[in-house]
C-alpha cells in the first residue's frame, strides 16, 4: 500500500535526523497523519503496527547500532491511551491540541531516535493483544467492577487500566491523557523521576476538585477524623492520573504494590472504603494512595492543572476553592470534562 511506504519511508528518516525541532514537528504531522488514517480505515493496533515495525525494524535496528557507538542513548517514553476515536470529533481536536503543544515546547540534547508511534484504538491492543489480555483479564475484571462505570462508558474500556500494570510489559513511562496543552518542555516533566523518595514509584498530582470527598463519604462518616478526601495541604484529596509518571522498574520490584494487584486486593480495598467509582485507573490509585502513600511522589498542581469546575456546582460551593487552588506555575493545563483550555 502507497500509503505504508510513505508511513515507513518518513519513519526511517525520522531516526536518522538530529535536528530536534524540525523532528518534533515531522513527528507530531505523522502522528496526525496516523491518527486519521487509522481511524478512518477501523484498522486496529495489532495488525497496522505489525506492518509498521516490520517495515521500519531493520532500518531502526542498524541506525540504533551505528549511533550506539557515538553517543549513549536516552530514551524518553510517552504513552496516551484513547478509544472510540473514530466516533468522537472533540477526543480528535484534544488529540491535535495536545500534540501541538507538547511539539512547539519540545527540546531534548543530543541524538533523538524516534522508534515508533503506537496507536491503540482496540479494547486491550498493546504488544501482543492475546497475552496481555490473558494476563489482564482477571485484574482487569475486578477492577471495571469497582472503579468503572460499567463497561459500555468511555472510561470502562480496558484499555485505561493498563496504567496500573504496565511495569510487566513496558519501561519507565508518562502516561499522558489527550486533553492536555503543555507549557513547558516535557524533557523537564522526565527529571521529577529525580526527585522520588526511595520508595516512591508513581508521580502524580492531586485530585483538585472533591470528588472523593464525595465518593467516600461512606469511609468519612465512619473515620470522622480522617484527612481522606480533605483538600491539601493537611488532606488527602485523592489523586488525578491525567499526567501519570510510572517508574517501572521499582513497581517492578515492589512487593506492596504487586500484591495490591491481585483481584482479591482489589476487592478488600473497594469494600474498606466502601468504594463504586468511575474513573479507572484513578479511583485505584487514590485507594492505595490512602494505605501507602509511601508508593507516590505527589507532582505540583503545575504539572496537571486541572480546568473543570463541575463540582462547584453540585453542592460543594463553600469548600471548593480549597481543592482548585493552585499557586503554582502552569507546565500543563488539563481541560477535563470538556473544558476550555486557555489560548495563553
Amino acid at each position: 500500500m502507497r500509503a505504508h511506504r510513505l508511513l515507513a519511508a518518513v519513519m526511517a528518516r525520522l531516526l536518522s535526523s538530529r535536528f530536534q525541532h524540525i523532528l518534533c514537528m515531522i513527528l507530531a504531522s505523522l502522528a496526525v497523519v496516523a491518527f486519521y488514517y487509522l481511524a478512518g480505515d477501523h484498522e486496529n493496533f495489532s495488525s497496522t503496527t505489525r506492518r509498521l515495525f516490520s517495515n521500519t525494524a531493520e532500518t531502526g535496528a542498524k541506525l540504533r547500532n551505528s549511533a550506539a557507538s557515538d553517543v549513549a542513548l536516552k530514551e524518553y517514553h510517552i504513552l496516551s491511551m484513547f478509544t472510540k476515536v473514530d466516533q468522537n470529533h472533540g477526543l480528535q481536536e484534544k488529540f491535535k491540541i495536545c500534540m501541538k503543544s507538547m511539539v512547539e515546547h519540545a527540546s531534548f540534547r543530543g541524538t533523538v531516535n524516534v522508534q515508533g508511534i503506537i496507536i491503540v484504538l482496540s479494547p486491550v491492543s498493546l504488544h501482543s493483544a492475546q497475552q496481555l489480555a490473558a494476563q489482564l483479564v482477571p485484574l482487569v475484571q475486578t477492577m471495571q467492577r469497582h472503579f468503572s462505570a460499567g463497561t459500555s462508558s468511555y472510561f470502562g474500556d480496558s484499555i485505561f487500566f493498563l496504567s496500573v500494570a504496565m511495569h510487566r510489559i513496558l519501561p519507565l513511562v508518562i502516561l499522558l491523557d489527550l486533553d492536555l496543552k503543555f507549557k513547558t518542555n516535557i524533557r523537564v516533566l522526565f527529571t521529577e523521576f529525580d526527585r522520588f523518595k526511595e520508595n516512591a514509584a508513581i508521580g502524580i498530582a492531586y485530585e483538585m476538585q472533591p470528588v472523593y470527598r464525595h465518593a467516600l463519604w461512606q469511609y468519612k462518616r465512619e473515620n470522622a477524623d480522617t484527612p481522606v478526601g480533605e483538600p491539601p495541604p493537611h488532606g488527602f484529596p485523592g489523586f488525578n492520573s491525567g499526567v501519570l509518571l510510572l517508574d517501572l522498574n521499582r513497581l517492578r520490584r515492589s512487593v506492596i504494590y504487586n500484591e495490591l494487584l491481585t483481584p482479591a486486593a482489589v476487592e478488600l480495598l473497594a469494600d474498606l472504603f466502601h468504594f463504586q467509582g468511575h474513573l479507572g485507573d484513578q479511583d485505584f490509585f487514590t485507594l492505595v494512595g490512602v494505605v501507602h502513600p509511601e508508593l507516590f511522589h505527589v507532582l505540583s498542581c503545575g504539572w496537571n492543572r486541572q480546568l473543570c469546575t463541575w463540582w462547584r456546582q453540585q453542592g460543594y460551593a463553600a469548600v471548593f476553592d480549597d481543592y482548585f487552588r493552585c499557586n503554582d506555575a502552569v507546565h500543563i493545563y488539563h481541560g477535563n470534562c470538556n473544558t476550555a483550555i486557555p489560548n495563553d
